[in-house]
């Protein structure tokens, strides 16, 4: 075996070993929330894994901040003239904070009234410098071209901004971090969930709230790093059309963030794939020994659970994760 072959993946496993350490850190910093705490609505504004971190954060702030939060095209500014966003505020979360047209979204959010915060983890960004403030990763260097330890520090920064909104929110974080300090990331049935992954033609990646964005995430690293079809579903959407494609063989992976208002949701939906004969797999925070975080706290843990099993998957077939043949660090779009 070459010493390149050999080497495959380090990149990312280094990276990924850091994320929980990066979410401590990044989740505990003390916020100013600018503008962001009087906006009357939000708009987060990413692509790819940023965006999974985004949707996470849209369900932790709509349930905390009674205010709507969705995703906004980045198009929308880069293509077109532009919407009115006077009083409401721009979550741009970018890890290079260098992608054109995120660049051309955050100036062109503030051009139109609105507030704009953005969360990267490069100092001095240009998306930086088009924000009225901005929530730092702190994560250091990353090499790997599928990102690991910013999506979960993003989820971590934008926790901390959130706590900067409401204290009694960051008394909450702050407990999730004591509760997660230390802690092993290693799945205990990692193996199990590898083997599945090596045996699967298609993969649903299934969750709820903030285990949405979780999904998301898991789907894309799943294409991303093992060049596998997956799919990330709402628990609430699932069992309409896309149940239909249960009658092929189908991996389902259930992300389980532990929070009590979901769990009628996913046993409906591990009840019905399971009846139909799928590959199902379910796996929550309870299963490293950690409970009662913050929804955002119990998505980012369920990254870090996977993305060794992930790494581990995209070794066992051959490919190097750190430099997936057709991608590149920094994603230029229009």
């Amino acid at each position: 075996m070459s010493l390149e072959t050999k080497t495959h993946g380090h990149l990312m496993a280094a990276e990924s070993a850091e994320a929980m350490d990066v979410f401590c850190r990044a989740a505990t910093q003390d916020v100013d929330a600018g503008g962001l705490a009087d906006a009357r609505a939000i708009y987060t504004i990413a692509r790819g894994s940023s965006d999974a971190a985004a949707n996470i954060l849209s369900y932790e702030f709509m349930r905390e901040l009674s205010v709507p939060v969705t995703s906004l095209p980045p198009s929308v500014f880069s293509l077109g003239a532009g919407v009115d966003m006077d009083g409401s505020g721009a979550l741009v979360i970018s890890q290079s904070g260098a992608s054109d047209d995120l660049v051309r979204a955050a100036t062109g959010a503030g051009k139109h009234g609105a507030s704009v915060v953005a969360i990267t983890n490069q100092p001095d960004s240009p998306v930086e410098a088009a924000a009225q403030t901005t929530v730092p990763i702190g994560a250091g260097p990353e090499l790997a071209v599928p990102a690991t330890k910013t999506v979960i520090g993003s989820v971590a920064a934008g926790s901390a901004l959130l706590g900067g909104i409401l204290p009694d929110y960051k008394r909450r974080t702050d407990a999730s971090v004591a509760a997660l300090k230390g802690i092993s990331t290693h799945h205990p049935r990692a193996k199990a969930l590898q083997s599945a992954l090596l045996r699967a033609r298609n993969v649903y990646v299934i969750g709820r709230d903030t285990g949405h964005g979780a999904a998301l995430e898991v789907a894309l690293k799943l294409k991303e790093c093992c060049a596998l079809h997956a799919e990330d579903y709402s628990a609430s959407e699932v069992l309409h059309g896309p149940l239909q494609l249960a009658t092929n063989p189908l991996m389902v992976l259930i992300l389980d963030t532990g929070s009590e208002h979901i769990q009628d949701s996913l046993d409906q939906a591990e009840a019905r794939f399971r009846g139909v004969g799928c590959d199902v797999h379910r796996i929550s925070p309870a299963d490293i020994g950690v409970s009662e975080l913050t929804p955002a706290a119990a998505a980012a843990v369920l990254l870090a659970v996977m993305y060794p099993v992930i790494l581990n998957t995209a070794l066992a077939l051959g490919l190097d994760p750190d430099a997936p043949e057709t991608l590149s660090k920094v994603t230029q779009t229009t």
